[in-house]
């Protein structure tokens, strides 16, 4: 049933795409050689000139908010960091395909302190707030339409020796937050990788809550790693565990180009009822870049056997979706 809607849906996009292409070559008038040539030009110069706005954009709101604070020049210690930006779909057994548009920068403010930043971006505030490691939010995102839309966070942060980071912020219809996060990586050995992530938060919804995430990493070979990565969240609200699982196997190749497969558990806790969910399934994920070596491509299919509760029949459910990721 997955893979015939999965041809059916292919067949209808091709055949979308050349009956456009054809009444466009019917209504369109001969384009000389030189004029053709022009607009590939233009074409190839989109994604520089999209990176160019993004970052211009983001210096412009960084330079802003810290003028605020002094008269000290913003050369003088400021910057724009960790810029990301991507759009993507998701298309799940069942449900209508998704659209998702997400972004994130950090700034270093020198009006501020040396090691304080600001932080702007578009993301899912339960996972933003919750410090939900990014496998495992893809994981979610794939099985389950999304509670709520991504929406604006900000905010100020405070980071200490690159260990512990200190945040308050602002997501969409001012909904407050604060986070306390303690991150650090120990090498076991050349190629054993442990690390460990604390996250502490505080949301006028959950109250007090934490996240926990641990992960081990193994490298086999230049080009092949192992990777298992657990996290466990739980609120003051609730007062029950969700936990999250995941093993994979990555594969590098020349150009920057990754192959992953994962194994992937999550559930919640049962609150004493005895009844909880789970999730299971197997996800597979290519990545390579398509411009210089900051704009990617992503494509992720996975399979799935969730269950709403202890008393309910494991069902099955596919899922696809591809993304566009832009560094700046």
């Amino acid at each position: 049933m997955a893979l015939r809607w999965l041809i059916r849906w292919l067949s209808l996009l091709a055949l979308s795409l050349a009956a456009g292409v054809c009444a466009s070559n019917e209504a369109a008038p001969e384009v000389t050689a030189p004029e053709a040539a022009a607009s590939a030009a233009a074409l190839q110069g989109v994604p520089e000139a999209a990176r160019a706005a993004a970052r211009s954009t983001a210096n412009w709101l960084a330079r802003g908010v810290d003028s605020w604070f002094g008269d000290r020049p913003f050369d003088e210690g400021g910057k724009v960091s960790d810029g990301r930006m991507s759009i993507g779909v998701l298309k799940r057994q069942g449900e209508r395909a998704d659209v998702d548009v997400r972004f994130t920068a950090q700034f270093r403010l020198p009006n501020v302190e040396r090691n304080a930043y600001l932080f702007v971006g578009r993301d899912d505030r339960r996972d933003a707030v919750r410090d939900t490691p990014d496998a495992i939010a893809t994981q979610r995102a794939l099985l389950a339409p999304r509670l709520e839309e991504p929406s604006l966070l900000a905010g100020l942060g405070l980071s200490l020796r690159d260990v512990v980071d200190f945040r308050l912020g602002v997501a969409h219809g001012l909904k407050p937050y604060a986070q306390a996060r303690y991150d650090h990586a120990w090498p076991l050995a050349p190629d054993h990788l442990v690390a460990f992530r604390e996250t502490v938060f505080w949301t006028n919804d959950d109250r007090f809550g934490s996240t926990t995430a641990l992960s081990y990493s193994l490298t086999m070979s230049p080009r092949l790693a192992l990777r298992w990565l657990g996290a466990v969240t739980i609120t003051q609200e609730t007062r029950n565990l969700e936990w999250s699982s995941s093993l994979g196997a990555y594969q590098s190749f020349e150009g920057q180009r990754l192959l992953s497969f994962e194994a992937l558990l999550n559930g919640s806790g049962t609150k004493g009822t005895g009844v909880g969910q789970s999730d299971r399934g197997l996800l597979v994920k290519w990545e390579q870049p398509i411009h210089e070596r900051w704009l990617f491509a992503e494509i992720v299919g996975g399979h799935f056997w969730p269950r709403r509760d202890s008393t309910s029949a494991r069902g099955r459910a596919w899922a696809a979706g591809g993304s566009l990721k832009m560094r700046f």
